[in-house]
């Protein structure tokens, strides 16, 4: 079988997979809850692959590869950062959120779990987070949509618009008709792809180049700093890369999957599942990148400088059978299709729910507003597809600070949110933009050569802080939602269910009184 065929069938499988599960999820989807939050029904182990597969994209099997392979393990202070901040979200913000957006009137978005648990009857607070989600994420989703195109043209050598066309309408079509399970769930079965490969790659590189101890020369011959950890870094940039892990608790389209967990308690199984994957694929990446650079010197297979970010692919193809190689290749179609998947749904729900119906209480139990939420998507999908016809460099360009945008502006505001009664809607909405312009006017300026994150999240937190200070005034309702949300944030499952279930039946006895 030549390279071409077993790539293509390999990639028909892939892509016929994703669609199934797709219509499965269909048959799932009865109402609003179940199309933007899955019915709050995800187990640990889909919850916590899909927030990692919806994470890491194509950074983690070609962008970390080609960086360590060009720079060293330096290189590695930004997987470092981002698996620490994993595990805090995962420890801090999962149950609490959890438990908090259930009491704070079964908020189904990030926009409209911050209005009601800040009591905001101007609906400043969802407005602005639903309009700075739409914005930033249909860049998000185009920038995909050209690595997308980008990928099939340097895999395949088809045409870039018709690759993108391509990886656009899969992703579209299990969307736009299974909503949050068919993103979940294809989501983990492309994080369980990414986590073979990525495994696959380099201890089958090992036994080709013979064994570790190759490995180890291969590198050093080539230049024995590529082993320090220290060495060619900088304060400022080690204090950079680290940085980056704050930017998990503001990232609307990973944040999501805690409020869809089944209960707050399946919040731990859920971050050991999670964070093991992270730090596995992290580790994988990085073992990729040394075999590959052993390889290139002893002439095994090449890569070379120029191909660095390639060194995951030209290693998978040296290394497997055709067909097995193409699977190589659609873990990274994957990474790239779970992050457009998943970043999409999140800005249909945020203009759904927080702009479009802000101040609409419709009962979500019914089937009203599934259609609308499947035209969004549509609507999100086409102007993201036409953006990233032109294939722009300001796409791109975006896309580097918005990572940074979302954590500054909402992170520190979510964190505050669970943990401090006494933040404001005033402090919440002043500090959202304050993280936002902070981290794009230090950014624009590149500031001492620090990642604006940093700044950002200072900022904001600092601003929410001070006019909460100011603007706080005694609330009994979100005193008593703040109370209970801490008392049900170890919960288990049958425990969320009498709570709300007697809630329920109170507020049905308070009503025939």
């Amino acid at each position: 079988m030549s390279q071409e065929t077993g790539q293509a069938i390999a990639m028909i499988i892939y892509f016929v997979a994703m669609v199934v599960i797709g219509m499965w999820a269909y048959t799932r989807t009865k109402n609003l809850d179940d199309y933007m939050l899955g019915g709050r029904d995800l187990n640990p182990l889909v919850a916590a692959l899909s927030a990692g597969a919806a994470d890491m994209s194509g950074w983690l099997l070609m962008g970390l590869p080609g960086a360590l392979y060009l720079g060293g393990i330096v290189q590695g202070w930004i997987a470092v950062g981002l698996t620490v901040g994993a595990w805090i979200n995962w420890k801090v913000t999962a149950p609490r959120l959890r438990s908090y957006t259930q009491v704070a009137g079964d908020a189904i978005t990030v926009p409209s779990f911050l209005g009601n648990r800040l009591q905001d009857s101007t609906h400043s607070v969802r407005i602005a987070a639903g309009l700075i989600i739409f914005v930033f994420f249909t860049f998000y989703v185009s920038s995909g949509m050209v690595t997308g195109g980008t990928f099939f043209e340097s895999a395949f050598g088809l045409d870039y618009h018709l690759g993108m066309t391509i990886v656009a309408g899969v992703v579209v079509l299990y969307t736009l008709i299974g909503g949050f399970l068919a993103v979940s769930w294809t989501d983990m079965v492309q994080g369980m792809m990414m986590l073979l490969a990525l495994l696959a790659v380099p201890i089958a590189g090992v036994v080709a180049v013979g064994g570790f101890g190759a490995v180890a020369r291969g590198v050093t011959a080539v230049d024995p700093n590529l082993l320090d950890p220290i060495h060619g870094g900088t304060v400022v940039g080690i204090v950079s890369a680290l940085a980056w892990g704050l930017g998990y608790f503001g990232q609307p389209h990973i944040i999501v999957r805690f409020m869809a967990l089944r209960s707050p308690k399946e919040a731990i199984s859920a971050r050991r599942i999670g964070i093991g994957w992270m730090a596995l694929s992290v580790l994988g990446a990085g073992g990729t990148a040394l075999v590959g650079i052993a390889a290139n010197q002893l002439g095994i297979w090449k890569v070379g400088d120029a191909f660095a970010e390639s060194v995951f692919i030209l290693s998978g193809q040296y290394l497997f059978p055709a067909i097995v190689a193409g699977f190589m290749l659609a873990a990274i179609l994957a990474a790239v299709m779970s992050t457009i998947s998943s970043q999409l749904l999140v800005t249909s729900s945020a203009v759904v729910e927080d702009v479009l119906n802000v101040k609409n209480t419709r009962d979500r139990t019914t089937g009203a507003g599934v259609l609308t939420s499947r035209v969004v998507v549509l609507l999100v999908s086409v102007l993201a597809y036409v953006f990233a016809w032109f294939r722009t460099d300001s796409i791109l360009n975006l896309v580097a600070f918005a990572w940074a945008g979302f954590g500054a502006a909402f992170g520190p505001i979510v964190i505050l949110a669970l943990y401090w009664r006494k933040l404001t809607w005033q402090g919440a909405l002043s500090g959202m933009l304050t993280g936002a312009v902070v981290v794009g006017v230090w950014g624009s300026l590149k500031l001492f050569g620090l990642y604006e994150i940093l700044p950002g999240f200072v900022a904001a937190t600092a601003v929410a802080w001070i006019v909460s200070r100011f603007t706080y005034t005694a609330n009994a309702q979100i005193e008593r939602e703040f109370a209970q949300a801490v008392r049900l944030s170890h919960a288990s499952q049958k425990e969320i269910a009498r709570e709300f279930a007697a809630t329920s039946q109170g507020n049905i006895d308070d009503q025939l009184a």
